[in-house]
């Protein structure tokens, strides 16, 4: 199996990563399931890397309906280290317009009972989130945007909704009261399983529009998002390539040993299955041959 140690996952306008040369797509099962589509692994400024659309093919799968488990571990059964994510968000602050880049260090939960954890079924972990995004690996992308030339913003939280409906004008405005900055559907899910697996993780926030708390929300056409996403996928490929040309670091950030006091089960009380299926994630904490 083709290996890689950066992965990228595209979102909203984001479907492919056209500068990967050496392609070969790479079509996976997990545990969990199967992830949105094949991993496109292939080399990106000299770098191994695997490309993932999270929303499938042809863009045909919600929000809520993303395998965000099967994404993530299929990216750790690939060796990825380090995970880039595009997505597109709308902004909750008039100083982040569209066509902006947000690179946000904190998220805010709206969804409603999506799977996000890897454990349960006889294994209990408790991973630190109080930092949900690899400093370090934020720290790059704002780099690369600033290099790209993207108007960049460091810092800010994401609301993290669960759709697909946008927001009502009521939540919007009680977001803005609270201080957040932009809003999306996605990555929040992302952030923790990626956590879980040990893998450093940066959202890359794209701004498409204002969220509807703006006045001229109303004048925003279907047309002018698209043409901002066609704009923003372009943006996004320039700072992806060049965060990557800048990896990989040395990994002494939290991310990388996640785990190392996150499991709480007795070893010997883990079923030995369990063991075996979440080996790519715990086996060097919880070898698969270890007594249960």
């Amino acid at each position: 199996m083709q290996h890689a140690q950066i992965g990228i996952i595209g979102g909203s306008g984001l479907y492919d990563m056209e500068d990967l040369t050496a392609r070969e797509d790479v079509t996976l099962s997990t545990p969990f399931g199967d992830p949105s589509g094949p991993y496109v692994v292939g080399t990106l400024r000299g770098r191994r890397v695997a490309f993932l659309a999270r929303h499938g093919a042809g863009h045909r799968i919600l929000p809520s309906e993303i395998n965000f488990r099967a994404n993530i571990f299929g990216m750790k059964m690939l060796g990825v280290e380090y995970l880039l994510s595009a997505s597109a968000v709308g902004s909750l602050k008039e100083e982040y317009r569209p066509l902006d880049i947000v690179i946000p260090d904190q998220f805010f939960d709206r969804t409603k009972g999506r799977l996000s954890t890897f454990f349960g079924r006889g294994l209990a972990a408790h991973v630190g989130f109080a930092h949900p995004f690899c400093r370090i690996l934020s720290a790059l992308a704002y780099e690369s945007g600033r290099s790209a030339g993207a108007t960049v913003h460091r810092g800010g939280t994401y609301v993290c909704m669960e759709g697909p409906q946008f927001s009502t004008l009521a939540e919007s405005t009680l977001y803005r009261s609270w201080g957040m900055d932009v809003i999306g559907m996605t990555n929040l899910q992302e952030a923790k399983l990626a956590r879980e697996a040990e893998i450093c993780y940066a959202t890359i926030a794209l701004v498409t529009d204002y969220d509807c708390w703006h006045p001229d929300h109303d004048s925003v056409t279907v047309e002018m998002v698209i043409a901002n996403l066609v704009q923003n996928a372009k943006t996004a490929r320039a700072i992806i390539a060049g965060a990557v040309e800048r990896l990989p670091f040395e990994r002494s950030c939290e991310c990388a040993s996640a785990l190392k006091y996150a499991l709480v089960t007795r070893p010997e009380a883990v079923p030995a299955g369990l063991k075996r299926e979440l080996a790519p994630i715990v086996g060097k904490y919880l070898p698969a041959g270890s007594a249960s």
